[in-house]
């Protein structure tokens, strides 16, 4: 009995590296599958360690492949076709390049009129109570009350009087033209002269009439307000004609002259783009915005108002054999610009680039892309989100802007 107990005993120790051996085996089994990772083409934030589907949309979850490359990211087919990423084979091309400015629109005081008041006196009555009214020259404005105009009127009453009694003398002629200019300086029309020397009736009040045609933007008085000689009452703006003042970093001053004819859009307002001069350039840059402006007149035709955002187009310029890339192609944020290339069947990699010139639909890439075959045109920020998901990291990290 002893013996069949140590023969046994001998037997089970004898098992023991063999059920280690398997134990380890297992163990090693089963972390080859722990490692392996299950995710969504949809939403590739969901990581399983198993297959199965996706909670949010109810896919089927694709194996995540590893990659020799920790900076590669690795997509499949679905995932590509899905992602609508596509590629491009870098060549050199003839590029014309257009800067784009941004610019408002402002108003011309060239055509400002100011309307003042030519003497002291009382506002008896303002015809034009609101800004934003459209006048018309000759329009009545206001009403005033002057006793200073009174007497210039009562003056050359007496002169047209005196040259009627006594014609051939000169010096009644002399003196009813003096008091005409004087009526003229203080503002009274030649129609209202001639009625006055009709009728031979002064007036303390006296109707003032728009000089000019335009838009009332500043209403300074009120009714039964005294105003001093020289007292601004009125504001009117003619917004036939306005201006565009465009920003200018100091890099593109260089192609901008006096004479330079510009393409100018009104955002909002496609069919009342047109072409026009600079014909003013600052003469120094704001020392706040480190901005130059310059500045082009366009005809309002009706639609356009001051404070409206315009686009300024500067001439096409023409640069041979460059790289240009879709705008969506190239990702720029604080680290610098960088585009997704391709380097094998759904593998792709970030590689930092400079850029140059742009217009609004292209951007000339200036270094980074040596020995690069293919280019990543479309689904490039789908791109840098599945890297980020994936690996938890900026794609740029580690990326050496000194050498661009």
């Amino acid at each position: 009995m002893e013996r069949k107990k140590f023969i046994l005993n001998m037997a089970m120790i004898a098992l023991v590296p063999s059920l280690l051996v398997v134990a380890c085996k297992s163990e090693k089994k089963a972390a080859v599958v722990s490692s392996e990772k299950y995710t969504c083409v949809m939403h590739p934030q969901i990581v399983k360690d198993a297959p199965g589907t996706c909670p949010i949309c109810g896919m089927e979850l694709v194996l995540v492949r590893d990659t020799g490359n920790k900076d590669e990211v690795i997509l499949t087919e679905s995932q590509i076709q899905l992602g609508n990423i596509k590629t491009v084979v870098v060549a050199g091309t003839a590029f014309h390049t257009s800067k784009i400015l941004n610019g408002r629109v402002v108003v011309n005081p060239d055509l400002t009129e100011v309307i003042s008041s030519r003497y002291a006196g009382r506002i008896e009555k303002l015809f034009v109570k609101e800004t934003g009214r459209a006048v018309s020259k000759g329009q009545p404005l206001f009403q005033i009350y002057s006793e200073t105009l009174q007497t210039l009127q009562q003056d050359y009453i007496l002169q047209v009087k005196q040259v009627a009694a006594f014609p051939n003398e000169k010096i009644y002629q002399t003196l009813r033209e003096a008091a005409r200019n004087k009526l003229r300086l203080f503002g009274y029309s030649n129609s209202q002269i001639e009625n006055l020397a009709k009728s031979g009736i002064s007036s303390s009040s006296v109707t003032v009439r728009a000089t000019a045609s335009g838009i009332v933007n500043e209403i300074n008085v009120s009714e039964g307000q005294y105003v001093t000689e020289g007292s601004q009452v009125l504001r009117l703006e003619n917004l036939s004609q306005l201006w565009v003042e465009a920003d200018v970093y100091p890099d593109e001053v260089g192609s901008i002259k006096l004479g330079t004819v510009v393409k100018i859009a009104v955002n909002g307002f496609a069919e009342s783009e047109q072409t026009a001069k600079i014909d003013f350039i600052s003469p120094q840059i704001d020392p706040s915005s480190q901005i130059l402006k310059v500045r082009a007149s366009i005809q309002s035709q009706g639609k356009l108002q001051p404070g409206m955002q315009v686009t300024v187009l500067l001439p096409k310029a023409k640069i041979s054999n460059a790289i240009s890339l879709p705008l969506d192609a190239v990702i720029r944020d604080q680290m610098g610009a960088h585009v997704w290339v391709k380097t094998g069947k759904g593998r792709f990699i970030s590689k930092m680039v400079a850029t140059g010139d742009e217009d609004d639909r292209q951007i000339i890439i200036t270094s980074g892309l040596e020995n690069v075959r293919e280019v990543v045109v479309s689904g490039a920020y789908l791109l840098s989100s599945q890297y980020i998901l994936k690996k938890g990291a900026d794609p740029m990290a580690g990326h050496d802007m000194s050498k661009m």
